[in-house]
């Protein structure tokens, strides 16, 4: 292993299902799955239990009671899974300050410069796996390695509740019969174009002509060739270091497909108005509004326009993106809306020249507190009285436990 660097990836086993065995007794040892609350929900995740009947993430309800008829079916609480896991980071954070959230359930952990105090890395690995399960009765899967790209397929390699360290000598080895899309980094549409070039393994990957790869990929051609060979030099980044936020968007699977456009418009002022909540909360405003659309027949697509003056107000937020909505004609009914602010900046904090002007911002802070203190939409608008309360939201891949990408109220986006 390198000696410059001693990298943990920390992947907690079936979070959500593990999380809720845990709060109720009763789910232990019995096959659960996560849903949503709508009706069109699939299985967010499912427990190890379940997995043994084949149930896996992203099934239909009905798919997996036919695997598994005594499946337990919860409905996902993502402020649980949220303090949770706020929790476990926090204990991380006891062993070094290089923390990087990589989702609600990953982190890695730069422990390079921990080494002396705790011992080497399988002691630190050990001592952490312990406190989890000791703390919150959960297990997790570890990965130690060089890098990054390497400790995220380390800890792939056992679950549940394993431990693999990935030695460099190892790696040659290793990556002549390893698939490319075992890589973190290259999802589905990207291994279909890696096997259209005949790319199929690590090696493949690491001896392909990189002039070809340049043409084909661009400026990431030379970055996947290095990822071939198990070369990764991106730092741990805790979130202070972390790259600035680009955009602000909600998206939501509807209960049922729409072609109302007055339907339509209020399930947009409801993303509009998390949106620019979210957006508030954090003192930023954006010029660009993006608005996605999924049909019945799963073709996503999207549509955008910028404006010269910046917003975060929820009415002008939704007033532009049913501007856009006006500009499409609708070929099927529709399926999943998302709203995104994009372009952002920092809110100015000037007082505004006629005190009417004031009237929208202050409205808005009063609204924003109450719903801070009484829970989301607690107050809203009349007219979104109908479609709420709605199916718990997905927690986002961009989740952190605090910042604007915090989405403790089951935000998603």
């Amino acid at each position: 292993m390198s000696p410059f660097r001693t990298i943990l990836h920390i992947d907690m086993n079936a979070f959500f299902a593990a999380v809720e065995q845990q709060s109720r007794p009763a789910l232990r040892g019995r096959p659960v799955a996560v849903i949503g609350g709508g009706s069109r929900t699939v299985i967010t995740t499912c427990s190890y239990e379940a997995r043994a009947f084949g149930v896996r993430t992203g099934m239909r309800v009905g798919e997996g009671r036919q695997l598994c008829s005594d499946l337990e079916l919860v409905v996902a609480d993502p402020r649980k899974y949220a303090d949770t896991s706020s929790r476990i980071m926090a204990l991380f954070a006891e062993y070094t300050p290089l923390v990087e959230v990589f989702s609600i359930d990953e982190a890695f952990l730069d422990v390079t410069g921990s080494l002396r105090l705790f011992g080497d890395a399988r002691r630190i690995a050990h001592l952490i796996k312990a406190r989890i399960y000791h703390q919150f009765g959960l297990t997790c899967s570890v990965g130690i390695a060089s890098n990054k790209l390497l400790a995220k397929l380390a800890s792939d390699m056992q679950k549940p509740d394993g431990l693999t360290e990935l030695a460099d000598a190892d790696i040659p080895r290793l990556f002549t019969t390893l698939p490319v899309g075992d890589l973190c980094g290259v999802g589905p549409r990207l291994q279909r174009q890696l096997h259209q070039l005949g790319i199929r393994t690590c090696r493949d990957l690491a001896t392909y002509p990189l002039p070809l790869l340049k043409r084909r990929f661009g400026v990431i051609g030379a970055r996947l060739q290095r990822m071939g060979r198990g070369e990764d030099d991106a730092p741990v980044r805790p979130e202070v270091a972390a790259e600035p936020v680009r955009s602000v968007g909600h998206s939501l699977t509807l209960d049922r497909d729409l072609d109302d456009r007055e339907a339509i418009a209020i399930e947009l002022l409801q993303l509009s108005e998390r949106v620019g909540r979210r957006a508030r909360r954090y003192g930023l405003q954006g010029r660009t509004i993006h608005l996605t659309l999924r049909y019945a027949d799963f073709t996503t697509f999207g549509r955008q326009k910028s404006y010269i003056e910046a917003t975060n107000s929820s009415r002008e937020i939704h007033r532009r993106a049913l501007g856009i909505l006006d500009t499409l004609v609708l070929e099927q009914p529709v399926r999943l809306l998302g709203v995104r602010l994009d372009n952002l900046e920092t809110e100015t904090t000037q007082g505004l020249l006629f005190e009417v002007d004031q009237r929208p911002r202050e409205v808005n802070a009063a609204v924003d507190a109450l719903n801070d203190r009484f829970g989301s939409f607690s107050v809203t608008y009349a007219s979104l009285l109908d479609a709420l309360p709605r199916q718990p939201l997905v927690i986002a891949p961009s989740w952190r436990p605090q910042g604007i990408r915090y989405t403790g109220e089951s935000e998603e986006g």
